[in-house]
């Protein structure tokens, strides 16, 4: 766990924060977190672009189970993403259909690429336990909800508060910004 976390803006070309990150283990598995519409695609697009050879990115999107699933995301990510991981075995993640409200395939994780897991709730105490390098990324309501509502149009709007009320719920509860390497102003995210 680091000793603080740092305030950063990331650089144009993301190279400073890649080489921290590369730099973190052989074989990095790094958790970027956030409140929605704070940037994290965005972050996580732009790092897997700058990163030295192949990374697996896992969106949590991809796992929530339905809009009151952050908890069993975070929950899923540690038990058949980050242990596995941890303790050199094969892990792999199970994406929601989101259409269907259901569980649908699996997605085996290959098992020598860097892994960047990004979405509210990877940052978890317990998570961060099996992490190399975390980022939480930093961003005022009005600002997140207007980036939110510009990407997903209205079909988000009558989920904003119910998610946000989870979101704020893990906060306050597992602290993610005070678990990262790096904290970082939504603001200063290039295209978010």
């Amino acid at each position: 766990m680091p000793e603080r976390a740092v305030q950063a803006a990331v650089p144009a070309d993301a190279a400073g924060l890649v080489d921290r990150i590369a730099a973190s283990a052989d074989r990095p598995v790094v958790l970027l977190d956030g409140r929605s519409g704070s940037g994290k695609t965005t972050l996580a697009l732009t790092i897997a672009a700058a990163y030295p050879g192949e990374i697996t990115v896992i969106r949590l999107d991809d796992i929530y189970p339905g809009w009151d699933g952050l908890e069993a995301a975070s929950e899923h990510l540690h038990d058949v993403v980050l242990a596995p991981l941890a303790a050199g075995e094969n892990a792999r993640w199970q994406r929601w259909d989101w259409r269907a409200d259901a569980r649908a395939e699996w997605h085996d994780i290959d098992p020598v690429c860097p892994v960047l897991v990004e979405g509210c709730g990877a940052l978890s105490r317990a998570n961060r336990a099996l992490a190399s390098f975390a980022l939480w990324v930093e961003l005022d309501s009005g600002d997140r909800q207007r980036r939110a509502f510009a990407r997903d149009g209205d079909a988000y709007r009558p989920f904003w508060d119910r998610w946000a009320a989870q979101e704020q719920a893990f906060i306050d509860r597992e602290h993610p910004a005070s678990l990262a390497d790096v904290v970082i102003d939504g603001h200063s995210i290039p295209g978010a």
